[in-house]
C-alpha cells in the first residue's frame, strides 16, 4: 500500500476485550452502587463510544432511564449526580479494565503486518486516561503497542463525536493527509469521530459493542440468532456513516487495499 500512512484504532471492541464488555457493565455497576438505580446493560450501550461523563449523562437523558429516575428521585438527572455516579465508575473501571485487556483475535497480528509497511498505528477510547493509563499497560503485556494513544480527557475541546482525539493523532504521528488516515471503530460515535476528521472510516460489527457479545457468548448463539446479529450490526454501522464494514480487525486488510486504489485515483473520503 502506497497511500495510507496511519490507522487509528479506537481500543475496547475493536483491539482489545471483544464484545466491549467491561464500559458496559461497569456502568449498570457504577449506577446501582452510586444510587441504587437500575439500567439494563442494552441501555448502557446506547451513547457506547463517548466519553464516559458524557455517556453517563447521556444515559440520563435517554426516554426510558429519564422515566425512571424520575419517578425514583422525583426530579432529572443533575450535573451533581452525574459528577457522583462517574466518581463511583472510575475505580470500578480501572480494576476491570485489565480483566479485558486480551486482544480480539488476529487483531495483533494484522496490526503487525501493517506496521511492517510503515503504516502508523494511532489510537484513541472513550475511557479517561486513569483509565487509559490501566489498560495501555496491561495491554502491552499482550503484545499491543500502538505507537500512540490519547484518552477522552485529554483535550480542552472534547472528545467523541467531535474530531479531536484523531486530529490529535495526526499531529503526533507527523501524518502529511488526513485523507490517508483510516479511523476504525466498533461504535458509531467512533465513525462519527472519522468522519468529523475527514477520514476514511471502517465499521467492526461483530466484535465489540454493535452486537455487544463476548466471543464465547458469539459462538453459542444459533446460525439463525448470528445472520440477524450481524445484518443489524452491519445496518447501524452503516447507518452511522461508516465507509465500510467488516466483521473484525481480522478483516480490514481487503478494505485497506481498497482505499489506497481510491487514494491513487485521487478519490477522498
Amino acid at each position: 500500500m502506497k497511500n495510507i500512512e496511519a490507522i487509528i484504532l479506537d481500543w475496547a471492541g475493536t483491539v482489545v476485550d471483544y464484545g466491549s464488555v467491561a464500559p458496559t457493565t461497569i456502568f449498570v455497576e457504577a449506577f446501582k452502587q452510586a444510587y441504587d438505580f437500575e439500567i439494563s446493560l442494552a441501555e448502557a450501550r446506547i451513547p457506547m463510544g463517548m466519553g464516559k461523563w458524557d455517556h453517563i449523562a447521556t444515559l440520563g437523558k435517554l426516554e426510558s432511564v429519564a422515566s425512571r429516575w424520575h419517578s425514583q428521585f422525583g426530579r432529572a438527572m443533575s450535573d451533581s449526580d452525574i459528577d457522583h455516579i462517574y466518581q463511583t465508575f472510575m475505580p470500578l473501571q480501572k480494576a476491570k479494565v485489565a480483566d479485558r485487556a486480551m486482544p480480539i483475535p488476529g487483531a495483533l497480528e494484522v496490526i503487525n503486518r501493517l506496521k511492517q509497511q510503515n503504516i502508523k498505528v494511532g489510537s484513541c477510547s472513550g475511557y479517561p486516561r486513569q483509565v487509559m493509563e490501566v489498560l495501555v499497560s496491561a495491554a502491552a503485556d499482550y503484545g499491543y503497542q500502538p505507537d500512540h494513544w490519547i484518552a477522552s480527557d485529554d483535550l480542552k475541546a472534547g472528545s467523541r463525536p467531535g474530531p479531536w482525539m484523531a486530529l490529535e493523532n495526526v499531529n503526533a504521528l507527523g501524518i502529511k493527509k488526513v485523507a490517508n488516515c483510516i479511523k476504525i471503530d466498533d461504535s458509531a460515535p467512533g465513525i462519527e469521530e472519522g468522519l468529523n476528521a475527514g477520514m476514511w472510516t471502517i465499521g467492526l460489527a461483530l466484535s465489540g459493542n454493535a452486537v455487544g457479545l463476548t466471543e464465547q457468548e458469539w459462538q453459542a448463539c444459533s446460525a439463525e440468532q448470528k445472520q440477524q446479529l450481524t445484518r443489524q450490526a452491519y445496518q447501524s454501522l452503516y447507518s452511522a456513516g461508516a465507509h465500510f464494514v467488516v466483521d473484525s480487525l481480522a478483516d480490514i486488510e481487503t478494505v485497506l487495499m481498497e482505499i489506497d486504489a481510491k487514494l491513487s485515483r485521487g478519490e477522498r473520503p
